[in-house]
Parts: structure tokens; C-alpha cells; sequence
């Protein structure tokens, strides 16, 4: 069967990935693609890499645009996602790339992001391990109609600290510095983002828990505990493109040895197909992940700290963003879940 996709959101970095990665999609046909400034632009003089797609003219985002595909991927800013699926049929899909439904506390919202929560849907890391070890999120996308991809810092940190805190190997206090490529911050023009600025310099943001990410992964991570855990988080810019490289930590319990860390991350991900735990004595790049839907982890134990280390990289437009909605699509639509999915990295 082939599926009719629309992508909302097309002209930006997020929507662009989608629609790369739709492309080699073997079960999808592209539909509409829309969005909001460029109204009536040609595809292409945004995205200029989509050959394929170059003369398909961007059109409105609205209902009547959308409401007549088997899917929809909303690559829409934050807080403008809830309003434009409310109006879509129950019978369409609806993968949403922003925040609007990934938070399941209102109160973590209106801190956050403001406003009235718009509820929260299936949230899109089916490999997230937990406590319980019941794989719940997974089952909860067979099928889905609504789904919540996770963010991009959220995904790498939360997948790099999950297997320490649901094997019980460390307490339930995480220290996260990650950097992040310019392309999170998105396509519209920000001084700080200008190449001038970026260029020959990493600067640090949203320092000291004020980075909205910060509740998601508090939510992932109190998940796989079982229990509350507590998250500071500083994030940083790095002058590249895209791309995190995420250092992840905490206390680890009396007498856990580094053996026991290591079974305890290829016990939670070594039947996952895009998440991998490398072989002893090599450290995740970013440059390793550009363009595949992976993430790349190692871990240690500083026995004279007393912490498991994690480092974790993804491409943040990847699997970070478009490969998670992909490949929760694919969940969703009842197909192999890697379907049109790389896992070859580009380099240099």
C-alpha cells in the first residue's frame, strides 16, 4: 500500500529533512507541502537539494491543504501544531515535529512554553527503556493516529542516561552539557546564529534549567527510573550545522562496576536498530551520525568522581527531528519500523 503524506512546515530545516528522508520512502507518496511566508514559492528555492520535489508550489497550511492525506508531518513552530490538528480528521495521522504534545505535566508547559497545555500524545522514542522493562512506548505508536516526536536534545540524553537509571546502577541526579549545530535553533534569521557570530566560537544558553527542554527530559528520565530524577542541563552552540554531541552523567552506586554499565546498555539496545553502544575504546562523534537515523553512545565509569559517564551524538535533523517521525510513522502506519531509513552516516 502507498501512503499520501503531506508535509506542513516544508520550507524549513525540519520540514526539508522530512521530505529527504520521504523521498526514499518506498510506501509514501508526497502530497501537499505547505507553509506560511512562502506561500506560492516553488519548493525548490528553499530546499534546493529536493531535486525531485523542486517545482511542487508551497500552499497554505490549512485544513482544507491537509485533511485529504493518510498522513500529516507537522514541521511547525512551537505552539502553532495543536490548533492545526484539532482541525484534521481523526482518521488522518498526524506526526507533529514540535513540542505541543510531548509534555504530559500542564504545569511543566505554561512554565515552559506558556499558555494552555495542548494535552499530551504518544510520545515518539519507542526505544526509551524503562524501569519496568514493558517497552510500552513502542506499542503505544502501533497504530497511533496522534504522536508527539521528542526533541532533539531530549532524544540523545535521554537514550544515553535511561539504561544506567532503570538498571539502578546510579541515583537519580543527572548532569547534562550537550552542544548542538545552528540548525536547531531553526531557518529564521537570528543575529546570533549569523555565520560572523557562530564561526570560530561555542557559546553557552539557557544555562541553569531555563532551556525548554529540560522538562522532556526530566519526564524520559523519571520514566526509565521508576522514579523522580532531577536534570541540569546547559546547553551549548556550536559552529557547525547540525549535529549533538551530548556528555551525560551521574552518581553511580556503591560497589557498580564498569562491566555492569556496559551489559546494562547493550542489554536495553543491542536488538535496537538505530541505537548503538560502540566498542570499547571508541567515542561518538557528530560527524559520525550526519544524515543517518542514529544514535551513537559510550559509556565510563569515573571511579574517582564516583559517576557513569555517557556520550551520546546524533544528527539533530535526523534523528533528532525528521528520521524520528519517520520512523514513527512507520510504526504508526503498521510497517518495518526502518523503513526509508538510513543508518550509513555521510563523511567527510
Amino acid at each position: 500500500m502507498t501512503y499520501r503524506v503531506a508535509v506542513a512546515g516544508a520550507s524549513g530545516y525540519a520540514g526539508g529533512e522530512v521530505l529527504r528522508l520521504l523521498l526514499a520512502h518506498p510506501d509514501v507518496e508526497i502530497g501537499a507541502v505547505t507553509a506560511h511566508s512562502s506561500v506560492g514559492d516553488l519548493l525548490g528555492v528553499h530546499q534546493p537539494h529536493l531535486l525531485l520535489l523542486a517545482e511542487k508550489v508551497l500552499e497554505p497550511t490549512t485544513p482544507e491543504v491537509l485533511a485529504d492525506h493518510d498522513a500529516v508531518f507537522l514541521a511547525l513552530p512551537h505552539g502553532q501544531s495543536h490548533a492545526v490538528a484539532a482541525a484534521l480528521p481523526a482518521s488522518v495521522t498526524v506526526i507533529d515535529c514540535g513540542a505541543d504534545h510531548r509534555l504530559a505535566d500542564p504545569a511543566a508547559w505554561q512554565r515552559f512554553y506558556g499558555g494552555e497545555h495542548p494535552g499530551a500524545w504518544p510520545y515518539g522514542l519507542p526505544e526509551l527503556p524503562s524501569a519496568d522493562r514493558s517497552g510500552s512506548l513502542r506499542e503505544a505508536l502501533r497504530g497511533a493516529r496522534r504522536i508527539a516526536v521528542p526533541g532533539c536534545y531530549p532524544t540523545v540524553v535521554s537514550l544515553a542516561m535511561a539504561p544506567a537509571l532503570a538498571a539502578g546502577l546510579v541515583t537519580p541526579e543527572v548532569v547534562v552539557v550537550a552542544a548542538s549545530g545552528t540548525s536547531g535553533a531553526g531557518r529564521s534569521l537570528k543575529a546570533h546564529l549569523l555565520g560572523s557570530e557562530v564561526m570560530g566560537s561555542m557559546s553557552a544558553y539557557g544555562v541553569g534549567g531555563g532551556h525548554r527542554h529540560t522538562p522532556e527530559m526530566v519526564q524520559n528520565l523519571s520514566a526509565a527510573a521508576g522514579q523522580s530524577v532531577t536534570v541540569s542541563f546547559t546547553p551549548m552552540l556550536a559552529p557547525m550545522p547540525r549535529g549533538i554531541l551530548a556528555t551525560v552523567s551521574a552518581p553511580a552506586r556503591n560497589g557498580v562496576s564498569l562491566p555492569e554499565v556496559v551489559a546494562a546498555y547493550q542489554k536495553a539496545y543491542d536488538d535496537e536498530p538505530f541505537v548503538h553502544l560502540l566498542p570499547e575504546g571508541r567515542w561518538p562523534s557528530t560527524a559520525m551520525t550526519l544524515g543517518a537515523n542514529t544514535v551513537l553512545l559510550q559509556v565510563a565509569l569515573d571511579s574517582a568522581a564516583g559517576r557513569v559517564v555517557a556520550v551520546g551524538a546524533e544528527d539533530n535533523l535526523t534523528k533528532g527531528t525528521a528520521g524520528a517521525a519517520v520512523q514513527c510513522f512507520n510504526l504508526a502506519m503498521g510497517l518495518a519500523e526502518t523503513t526509508g531509513l538510513p543508518t550509513t552516516g555521510v563523511s567527510p
